[in-house]
């Protein structure tokens, strides 16, 4: 069996200055690093496993293509990535082509609760530590809005919650977190 070589050490600070020169041996440090949480993220979104493997590809590839708008004064790097997997995960559960695959779907293979769980946790990041900490109406929020990929007008709707409410809650959530995470870092 040949000897595997260990991922190299980074700092956040070195993975981004080489990401930025398109050092092609960096994205692979960082697909290595990052790739099984971020499956996660996107397997909690779009709940089928080959869809999950598919954005997750689709989202690396813009990750590399767009990295020069990534912007280290307004968040981590993780936290940028996480938003850019989020949302092509969101994006393809609102394709048409989502929608017809999943109404065509056999009944027998909708069933997908136990897909992703022993995949990803999000306590082996610290999101459900941190989430705790939220009251309960903004922890709702929050899940629905990361975790199910329903946008602030669908929590309002399905919820009867008046959609002002909806967007102060996920707001003070936020600042919340980022209070918290700063506080961590």
């Amino acid at each position: 069996m040949a000897d595997q070589q260990p991922i190299p050490k980074l700092t956040e600070e070195d993975l981004v200055s080489r990401l930025r020169a398109r050092d092609t041996s960096a994205m692979s440090v960082l697909y290595d690093m990052y790739s099984a949480t971020l499956y996660g993220v996107v397997l909690q979104i779009v709940k089928v496993e080959a869809i999950a493997e598919d954005v997750l590809q689709e989202a690396f590839v813009k990750i590399w293509n767009s990295f020069g708008s990534y912007d280290a004064s307004k968040g981590r790097l993780f936290t940028w990535m996480i938003n850019i997997c989020r949302n092509q995960a969101i994006d393809v559960i609102r394709s048409k082509q989502h929608r017809v695959n999943n109404m065509t779907e056999d009944i027998a293979g909708s069933v997908r609760s136990g897909l992703y769980s022993d995949e990803f946790k999000p306590e082996h990041v610290g999101v459900r530590e941190m989430l705790e900490r939220l009251n309960p109406e903004q922890r709702q929020v929050i899940d629905l809005m990361y975790f199910e990929g329903l946008t602030q007008s669908e929590i309002a709707e399905e919820y009867n919650i008046p959609l002002g409410t909806v967007k102060t809650r996920a707001r003070s959530a936020v600042k919340f977190l980022a209070k918290f995470f700063k506080g961590r870092a």
